[in-house]
């Protein structure tokens, strides 16, 4: 009981951390919103405090597609909590996903499957409201719900065979400075049987004054302490496009064997998706400098997508083309592979064959993109789900929505990605600037400039910056970091046989 408890509390909080937090500053109505206010391609991640300790827990939540169940309309949402740490350790392991198919117009759910990934074998539930409609909100769909109504009113929230009221009541006004800005926002108290039932005395959140309705702090007690939880990543993609959603229903075990359909076979280097901005065989080539002085000429490839240990594989490279005489950080040949998703572009292993200053990263990673959790060597960490290297990161930064906040002060439009560099995730903070005109090998283009900030100070004073081309190709044009620039010279792409 004490579990299945704490367990509760833990996925209410998740629910109340994304609550509208996706919410920017694009119209309602455009065609990447649905009806009942779900942003798709959005990708929200949550960490969790409790009392005096940090990161003890993290959550995420993706608005994935829309698309077909059976016959009907649906959009499939995704959320996953995992706690780590002293709250792993002192409480209770939990490593939970949901997935629910929502319709899109009211919202309501109409299949919600629940994976338990805690114990050795994975223990999964379905729920199927396709022939009967659910009494309720359950607590997946329950976000998008009070998205909608801007964060204020009575829900029916079903979970667990019951049925709950819950009550979002906004009270008084107050201020707060995060990491993502400064925030005029007003405190709803929440309120419902579900908490009393759960252990939850008492739950607060303040929600953005503007219309968005950002949650930029939520404060949730319970009999042990006080959990604190804060917006930690934001990421907004290009919705995947007629995509069919194809639920897992229950077992059912079968007395008379099915003969098995021939599987399709595997075709090397299909097409991207045009979302992403590139294709494959492209080559961007760069000359790298400081102070004015040519030290390398590096390049970066879509190498191939072809198979990987059964896995659909798109390889990149970021290889050293030549290196000047006397410089100790580069040498001809110097490689970093990174091979990722096709379609989200998340890593599932990097591998750096580096020399000079640059040997200490020669440690390869392997990415579980079912737990999150990054290998690099004898050492294992815990990291979020589609965790990038800084390789994949300059070709997955391409496809994120990057328009500016219209306040500067309020930088709601900051995406965050988490970022494995240095044996940890970290997370870099993206925040973009107005287009302007910018002079690479000689040449004017229309470029917007991307500022990086990570909390890191050796990082940060580093000034990492990128100049991504304004096209529908996004091309990195130029990037700065430290003393060094390096500069677009040459792009071309490789016909694929």
């Amino acid at each position: 009981m004490k579990v299945d408890r704490f367990k509760s509390i833990v996925l209410f909080l998740a629910v109340a951390l994304c609550l509208d937090a996706g919410v920017s500053a694009q119209e309602p109505g455009k065609a990447d919103t649905t009806p009942s206010g779900i942003r798709l391609g959005e990708r929200l991640s949550y960490n969790i405090s409790f009392q005096r300790y940090d990161n003890v827990g993290y959550a995420e939540m993706i608005a994935v597609s829309r698309g077909k169940l059976g016959d009907a309309d649906a959009v499939e949402l995704r959320m996953r909590i995992k706690t780590t740490g002293l709250l792993s350790a002192a409480f209770y392991q939990i490593d939970e996903s949901r997935t629910t198919f929502v319709n899109p117009e009211s919202g309501s759910p109409m299949l919600v499957k629940r994976q338990d990934n805690g114990s050795v074998a994975v223990r999964e539930t379905v729920t199927n409201y396709l022939n009967s409609p659910s009494p309720g909100f359950d607590l997946l769909s329950l976000i998008y719900k009070v998205r909608q109504s801007g964060g204020f009113g009575s829900f029916v929230l079903s979970e667990g065979e019951r049925t709950y009221s819950v009550t979002f009541q906004p009270q008084q006004s107050e201020h707060q400075r995060t990491d993502a800005g400064e925030f005029e926002t007003v405190i709803s108290v929440v309120q419902s049987e579900y908490l009393t039932e759960h252990g939850i005395l008492s739950m607060r959140i303040n929600f953005s004054a503007d219309e968005a309705h950002i949650p930029v702090l939520i404060r949730l007690k319970t009999a042990k302490g006080e959990f604190r939880v804060t917006l930690s990543g934001r990421l907004v993609t290009e919705p995947e496009v007629e995509a069919t959603p194809t639920p897992v229903a229950t077992p059912t075990p079968k007395m008379v064997s099915t003969p098995r359909p021939t599987p399709t076979p595997y075709i090397d280097n299909e097409r991207l998706a045009p979302e992403l901005g590139f294709e494959i065989g492209e080559r961007l080539t760069y000359r790298l400098s400081s102070g004015g002085k040519s030290i390398a000429t590096f390049q970066l490839q879509a190498k191939e997508r072809k198979q990987i240990g059964r896995q659909d594989t798109l390889v990149l490279q970021a290889s050293v083309v030549n290196a000047e005489q006397g410089n100790n950080i580069f040498a001809a040949g110097d490689l970093v592979t990174a091979n990722v998703d096709p379609e989200t572009l998340s890593p599932f292993e990097v591998v750096t064959r580096l020399s000079g200053t640059l040997s200490q990263f020669n440690q390869p990673a392997k990415f579980d993109q079912r737990t999150g959790a990054v290998v690099s060597g004898s050492s294992r960490v815990d990291a979020p789900i589609g965790t990038h290297t800084l390789l994949s990161l300059l070709y997955a930064v391409r496809s994120f929505n990057l328009a500016p906040s219209k306040d500067p002060r309020n930088p709601v439009n900051d995406t965050r990605v988490a970022v494995f560099w240095n044996g940890r995730a970290n997370i870099f903070m993206l925040r973009p600037s107005e287009a302007d005109t910018i002079t690479v090998n000689g040449q004017s283009f229309s470029a917007q400039k991307v500022t990086v900030r990570t909390n890191d100070p050796q990082l940060d004073q580093l000034g990492l910056t990128i100049w991504l081309s304004t096209d529908l190709s996004r091309t990195p044009l130029m990037f700065k970091i430290g003393p060094f620039q390096a500069e677009l010279i040459a792009a071309s792409k490789t016909p694929i046989k």
